[in-house]
């Protein structure tokens, strides 16, 4: 059977996010419904055939697109993207030379690449309207996900006997140039009981005690939910730059460029993040940046002359920070050069001891 959805990803930037998005369409539409890039091939396959072979039978693609997806570099330290032969590339170029539809899919807060950071064949991919999944919305915004893919897609049985409700609309490419793109509606209204009707029961009319408790209790209901709502989507925005304080430490530091130590201080939207880079016999001070904390994310900049072995002229690293739900704090480094390429790296850091 054909492929109807592919999904294209990287391992060091999105591979647990594309695991996870794999496994909720597979329950929705079935296995033979869902291919995910370089795991469904056989060994001694000539891959770049394999590849064509399924994005050609595939009717719409999923390009999952993380923090550093377009500035991620290989072993050789150039940006995969300009390699010919890199998987994601010939993926998306394929999908896009046969106008099959291409959804960009975002997570970890990425933003859509420009134009002019693709190579040839991809840029059109910077003007296909996207998607976004989060850690804290991720059941409603996979349901909505699949709700869009129906068109692409048969669900499978199993996939019939439960329906999935769609909370806000989902704009996708047409299914055919000739075909209107079907609306998605909005969730069917909950069913709530009469505040000022009194409905029948066995021992007659409800009494007007009764309905006034009834009405207090769906409010409270809606008054928790809406509370649990606003803690769920910002669960940051409160505490502010307070739940960062302290010293963070990477326990899997490696390589002259690593950053080992993290102390941040501050409060409100106001932070100061003095780092620590990864130098023997002691680590290397990198000194004290700021940073404007927005309840989600923060970013500061090292201007520095030369790495810590002194070698590397030019260098600028940018920190992102993001604190997940599990109690880390993950930080995406940027570095620049003035003598060889970028590169970019996502860490994980753990509250120091």
């Amino acid at each position: 059977m054909a492929h109807a959805i592919f999904i294209s990803y990287r391992r060091d930037d999105t591979e647990g996010e594309a695991g996870r998005l794999f496994d909720d369409l597979t329950r929705a539409f079935g296995n033979d419904a869902v291919f995910m890039d370089v795991s469904g091939i056989d060994p001694g396959t000539d891959f770049r055939k394999a590849i064509d072979d399924n994005v050609a039978s595939c009717g719409v693609q999923l390009a999952i697109i993380g923090p550093t997806w377009a500035t991620i570099a290989g072993s050789d330290g150039a940006r995969r993207l300009d390699n010919e032969n890199d998987y994601v590339r010939l993926e998306i170029a394929s999908a896009l030379k046969r106008n099959i539809a291409v959804i960009p899919v975002l997570v970890h807060d990425a933003h859509m690449p420009h134009a002019d950071q693709l190579p040839d064949n991809l840029k059109d991919l910077a003007y296909r309207n996207s998607v976004e999944l989060t850690h804290a919305r991720w059941n409603s915004d996979v349901e909505l996900l699949i709700k869009a893919l129906a068109q692409y897609v048969n669900a499978s049985k199993a996939a019939e006997a439960e329906p999935v409700h769609a909370a806000v609309p989902v704009q996708l490419p047409p299914l055919h140039p000739a075909l209107e793109a079907e609306p998605v509606h909005a969730a069917v209204p909950v069913q709530l009981p009469p505040l000022h009707s009194a409905p029948e029961t066995a021992q007659g009319p409800m009494k007007p005690g009764s309905r006034l408790s009834a009405g207090l209790i769906i409010l409270a209901i809606v008054v928790a939910a809406l509370i649990l709502f606003f803690v769920l989507k910002h669960p940051f925005t409160e505490r502010g730059a307070r739940a960062l304080n302290g010293r963070w430490t990477n326990h899997e530091a490696d390589g002259h460029n690593a950053i080992v130590e993290l102390d941040i201080s501050g409060e409100g939207d106001q932070l100061a993040i003095h780092a620590w880079g990864l130098c023997r016999p002691s680590n290397c001070d990198w000194g004290t940046q700021d940073a404007v904390f927005d309840g989600r994310k923060a970013k500061a900049t090292w201007s520095m002359l030369s790495d810590a072995t002194g070698q590397e002229k030019g260098r600028v690293a940018s920190l992102t920070i993001f604190p997940s739900r599990n109690g880390t704090l993950n930080v995406l480094i940027e570095n620049t050069y003035a003598q060889r390429p970028a590169n970019s790296h996502q860490l994980e850091f753990v509250r120091g001891q």
